[in-house]
């Protein structure tokens, strides 16, 4: 494992009780690609080193910056102290496109559980609350598939 960073990244993920451990590697991989300067897993989710993250991840648990916290809110009130803008993945009644979305310097990204989502009380501390557009007759995506279309979303604005 890469050691946090020092400096706070302009791009961070906070992962909230993800279960698959394909899923956590899928998200390290698309986190690396993006240009992601690191992920905080919370609760549940599974910590390398596993096999099966490794085999979804292909090494990408190992070039991007993890750590673990247990407590998801608490690392959302750390993330604002130093800055960030906090925005949750999810689709809700009141959730808003991430392609109308600008990021700021510094944005952490939080994505949950691939059946029920974020709880309700960190949706409540998060800045804003952001969906992909389904258009088709499913209403989510594999949250490690959300994770990188929105990872790459926010690197395009962060990254020009």
């Amino acid at each position: 494992m890469k050691s946090w960073p020092t400096k706070n990244p302009p791009l961070v993920g906070v992962v909230d009780n993800i279960r698959s451990l394909h899923n956590v590697g899928a998200i390290f991989r698309a986190a690396d690609g993006a240009g992601f300067g690191g992920l905080i897993l919370c609760g549940i989710t599974a910590r390398p080193p596993r096999a099966e993250i490794r085999k979804s991840a292909l090494g990408a648990e190992e070039s991007v910056p993890w750590k673990y916290e247990e407590n998801t809110l608490q690392v959302i009130a750390e993330l604002r102290r130093h800055g960030y803008r906090i925005i949750a993945l999810e689709c809700n009644e009141s959730s808003e496109p991430l392609a109308d979305f600008m990021p700021g310097k510094k944005t952490a990204l939080v994505i949950g559980n691939e059946f029920y989502g974020l709880d309700d009380e960190i949706l409540d501390s998060c800045d804003e609350v952001r969906d992909l557009p389904m258009r088709g007759e499913k209403v989510s995506l594999n949250v490690s598939v959300a994770f990188g279309i929105a990872a790459y979303e926010l690197a395009r604005h962060l990254f020009r």
